[in-house]
């Protein structure tokens, strides 16, 4: 990778010039692909209350957040300045001082195991800041991580999302979300969310009937369950009886303790109906945390109508306490479909500054507006045992029905592979699955590129269909970027955009195709022959004018490699457990290098100790690098202690290479880092096979090691998000892809 910035024809230019003329080489954009979505967050002391011979829990939160513990006897005296350390405190002693606690310095989170019996202490739920729930067997750490990092705002999922051009939820209608557990993978291929209908829970009582309403203690425990399985953000919702639900209307406190309590539990999205007063909306969303507020209103009547004062008197006073407005109506006639589109239009325009607006139209009649809806549309799935409301369409259904307007034209997505790619042909049917199972109508065909040459990437680039494109391995920008003149009179001669991480890491994984306003095209594709021909796969490089890629539209050179790499190191430890510490990063060239730093610089990471590459300025900016260059700067590395020993060692090493990388890990492993309780990581991001295993070294040195099928899934999450603008969870991805993908 060049230690400069690119110029639009791939020539290098200075450092003073990129900063000063940024004309000079392909712009930059912004928005959520530049941004890790990773905040220092909440930075109160954790203080952690433990149920009787739970004192363990103490030491698994301080491991997921990297922080060292201790006991402590009261809340009394507990301070900031203890912020380094996650603190312990049993519920007995808990119950002494917890309401008089400085809240300005403690967070406080009872842990309560489900095995000692529901529900836990009320007095101490109603007092902590949250509550985490967790099964006395099958523990799962990546659950405790996805909750402490979300409560304590270390992870923004709804920023993200509201990015994306569409955004689904599906509705878990099952009466026992165990039912759900076992297809839960296929269920939310196509959603961004999870919705559990507290409402439709059926708890089963001693006499074989079921309670009228499910209490909290089988609510709870159905919210930890569904949080163990998915990956996905979670709606919580208590839909009344007046609008297609269950939950009794007669009591509004108990629709305060069961949304608060969601709050407490760490869920994302909050469902509170806009019927409810005023007193209880304002509450939930002075008191919501890091969860977001979803105001619902439903009208099962038919005399609901979108061009009226009364439609627009209910999107103004659901603002009032909303993050997400959500309004849903019956409809009777097809022409209502498109007044509903004129309000959306027209509130879009009056009130530019109000919270992102999920309008739908109920029944059949209604369909047509799922189509149209872009912020959470509700979907189901044929797997479930009832629809959530009438008209409810799957995303396959939504996606053929775009298809089918014009909305969705059939594009040409490749895999882009290297002659030496070993991974690259089962790319091809796991994506077809996907596209299968998400109703899509792209095709998708694996292709060869030629090493040092760039013109069939321009040919594949250049075509009416092309919908985007993969590259594994990536390629460096200059390489793409060298006497290309397609690629450098993109956007008028200012060249493709660069997302912020393919202008910092120099290497490019993802092509993505943004289109203009003009309607796109219904031509054929050009499909590549068979990946099985290799590199006899012919292209045509003189294809312009009505057969190139419309002028309308332009081309994102983006990476994901480095959102993967972030996901995996995040996947059982929260991001502040990387803040200020230090780690190792083995590679042979800095290209192989560049998306490794970029992850550590997102996880704050405080000083890289580097082997076997030069870090280039614009990678090395606003980290402390130091190289190995002798037995002398190892030795020293090891012999430091606290946030200057390696705490996560990544190696971008060749699988040849495995015997080094163990030697290294062997030399760093034994101690856990600045304390005996926390607990190192290792990522491998050698692919094939080797002599041995760096993997099992590590674990053997107490090290928490991944390896580079966990990064590769993460990265096809990211992948096809880019691609498709839709969301396949990671644990679809290592179901569908098999062994043979990673």
């Amino acid at each position: 990778m060049p230690a400069h910035p690119l110029g639009i024809n791939g020539a290098t230019v200075s450092t003073v010039d990129s900063d000063t003329d940024r004309t000079l080489r392909p712009r930059t954009i912004s928005g959520t692909r530049n941004n890790s979505g990773l905040q220092k967050g909440d930075t109160r002391t954790v203080v952690i209350i433990y149920g009787r011979g739970q004192e363990s829990i103490v030491s698994v939160f301080a491991d997921v957040l990297g922080k060292p513990h201790r006991m402590a006897d009261s809340f009394q005296g507990i301070t900031s300045i203890e912020q380094e350390l996650v603190l312990g405190i049993s519920l007995e002693s808990a119950r002494i001082d917890i309401s008089t606690r400085n809240r300005d310095a403690v967070v406080a989170i009872n842990a309560h195991s489900v095995s000692l019996g529901m529900p836990p202490d009320t007095y101490i739920s109603a007092q902590c800041d949250y509550e985490y729930l967790y099964p006395g067997s099958s523990f799962s750490r990546r659950d405790l991580a996805r909750f402490i990092s979300f409560t304590l705002g270390q992870i923004n999922h709804h920023d993200s999302l509201m990015s994306k051009p569409r955004t689904y939820f599906i509705s878990t209608t099952f009466p026992d979300v165990r039912a759900a557990l076992p297809n839960l993978d296929i269920l939310t291929v196509g959603a961004d969310a999870v919705e559990l209908r507290v409402d439709l829970l059926k708890e089963p009582l001693h006499d074989g009937s079921y309670a009228p309403i499910p209490s909290l203690s089988y609510v709870g425990e159905q919210v930890m369950l569904l949080r163990q399985r998915t990956e996905l953000p979670i709606i919580f919702t208590t839909r009344c009886t007046r609008e297609n639900g269950r939950f009794p209307m007669d009591n509004t406190d108990l629709y305060y303790e069961y949304l608060f309590r969601a709050i407490q539990w760490g869920v994302e999205y909050i469902d509170v109906e806009l019927w409810l007063p005023e007193q209880i909306r304002r509450r939930l969303y002075e008191k919501r945390g890091n969860s977001r507020i979803m105001s619902a209103f439903h009208d099962f009547s038919g005399t609901f109508k979108w061009p009226s004062a009364q439609a627009e008197s209910i999107f103004l006073e659901s603002r009032k306490y909303a993050d997400i407005i959500k309004m849903i109506s019956i409809i009777n006639d097809h022409n209502e479909n498109f007044e509903l589109e004129y309000f959306r239009s027209k509130i879009r325009t009056e009130y530019p500054g109000s919270p992102p607006l999920s309008a739908v139209n109920m029944g059949e009649t209604g369909q047509f507006s799922r189509t149209l809806n872009k912020v959470f549309t509700p979907i189901t799935h044929p797997l479930l045992p009832i629809i959530a409301a009438p008209g409810q369409l799957s995303a396959a259904e939504i996606n053929a029905a775009l298809s089918l307007l014009g909305q969705l034209p059939k594009k040409s997505i490749y895999g882009i592979s290297s002659p030496y790619s070993r991974i690259a042909t089962p790319y091809a049917p796991f994506y077809e699955k996907c596209f299968n199972e998400l109703g899509l109508p792209h095709q998708f065909a694996v292709v060869e590129r030629q090493l040092k040459d760039s013109s069939s990437i321009e040919a594949l680039c250049n075509q009416k269909a092309f919908g985007g494109a993969y590259l594994s391995p990536p390629v460096s920008l200059a390489s793409l970027m060298q006497n290309n003149s397609f690629f450098a009179n993109l956007n008028n001669g200012s060249g493709p955009s660069l997302t912020e991480a393919a202008r910092t890491i120099g290497m490019v994984d993802t092509i993505v195709v943004q289109s203009g306003s003009s309607p796109p095209s219904s031509a054929a594709p050009m499909t590549p022959s068979s990946p099985d021909k290799g590199g006899d796969t012919s292209f045509n490089s003189t294809v312009n004018g009505a057969n190139g890629l419309p002028p309308n539209s332009s081309l994102i050179f983006d990476n994901a490699n480095w959102r993967g790499i972030v996901s995996t190191l995040t996947r059982d430890l929260a991001p502040s457990a990387y803040s200020d510490r230090a780690a190792l990063v083995l590679a042979a060239n800095a290209d192989d290098a560049a998306s490794v730093m970029y992850a550590l610089k997102a996880l704050r990471i405080g000083k890289v100790y580097t082997v076997g590459f030069k870090t280039p300025s614009n990678l090395a900016r606003g980290l402390e690098v130091e190289p190995f260059n002798s037995l002398e700067n190892l030795q020293r590395a090891r012999m430091v202690h606290d946030k200057a020993s390696p705490f996560v060692i990544i190696s971008a090493l060749g699988p040849d290479k495995s015997n080094i990388v163990g030697m290294l890990v062997r030399v760093f492993g034994g101690s856990r880092g600045s304390s005996t309780q926390i607990r190192k990581v290792f990522l491998d991001l050698a692919d094939g096979p080797r002599k041995g295993d760096p993997s099992l070294i590590a674990e053997q040195s107490g090290f928490a090691a991944y390896g580079v099928a966990d990064t590769t899934a993460f990265t096809t999450v990211e992948t096809l998000r880019l691609l498709v603008g839709q969301n396949v969870p990671y644990s679809f991805v290592r179901l569908a892809s098999g062994q043979g993908m990673f």
